[in-house]
């Protein structure tokens, strides 16, 4: 029987330290292998500092993290792991072609790599729907054309895993569901995606969802059990229902601590 591998991330008291505030807050939890999983909750709650950790750049990070098998940030790691921020990491003054074309030289360099160099950019270029802008500059690209340039910039090299911080962010909902199909078509091909958003409704585009509050995960399932254990009818109404529960959980102790 072979071994199953491992989870695509796997955290153990995780907790992440800026100045004198803790962001992360000794957080527990999975990310499993070829699914979407929608790290999901409101602005400012931690989303952004905890996609840093899984992708190895942010600092002051304690506990244990392991991606795709290995400590979070290890060199290699890089070639296996796609990262899109919230702002589009594209050269405006170059062509969508030259902007994958620069990236793939830094990805596989040498004159050795070179057709596997095109091959990974017409391959992105294509994923992403954008055959037909090749050629325009970025900056005259529209706003989801230019998260597409991001996300095909990630799939250079076919990462294993892919990290989206808030990539519809300010789309319209006709861009939104565009992406949304995009993401489900490059989880059918075996890529792990985690994706981050402030918007519930997308919850129930995820295969798993994880839900972050104040730098603590409330929730760590699929959307249907969700569902089931809260009692209602949409991920937002369980995620308040959660956000009730702690905060009457929290009361109780806080007024014994005030003794």
């Amino acid at each position: 029987m072979m071994n199953k591998p491992p989870d695509a991330v796997t955290a153990r008291g995780l907790s992440v330290v800026r100045g004198p505030r803790t962001v992360l807050h000794d957080l527990h939890f999975t990310v499993p292998r070829g699914q979407i999983t929608g790290l999901l909750g409101p602005s400012g709650c931690g989303k952004s500092t905890l996609m840093r950790a899984i992708v190895g750049t942010q600092a002051r990070v304690t506990g244990t993290l392991d991606v795709l098998g290995l400590p979070a940030g290890s060199t290699a790691l890089r070639p296996r792991i796609g990262y899109v921020t919230q702002t589009p990491s594209v050269y405006a003054d170059l062509t969508v072609h030259q902007n994958l074309a620069y990236f793939a030289a830094i990805l596989t360099p040498g004159r050795a790599a070179a057709a596997r160099r095109r091959t990974d950019v017409d391959r992105a270029i294509s994923a992403v729907d954008l055959t037909t802008h090749t050629e325009a500059l970025a900056k005259n690209l529209s706003g989801g054309q230019l998260n597409r340039v991001s996300l095909a910039v990630a799939l250079l090299g076919s990462p294993e895993l892919l990290v989206l911080d808030e990539p519809t962010v300010g789309l319209d909902p006709v861009l939104r569901r565009d992406l949304w199909t995009l993401f489900h078509d490059i989880a059918a091909d075996g890529t792990t995606i985690l994706v981050s958003s402030h918007a519930m409704d997308e919850a129930e585009r995820c295969d798993r969802l994880l839900l972050l509050r104040e730098g603590t995960i409330l929730a760590d399932e699929t959307p249907d059990a969700l569902l089931t254990r809260t009692r209602t009818a949409t991920a937002e109404e369980g995620f308040l229902h959660l956000v009730d529960e702690a905060a009457a959980q929290a009361t109780p102790k806080a007024k014994e601590q005030a003794r």
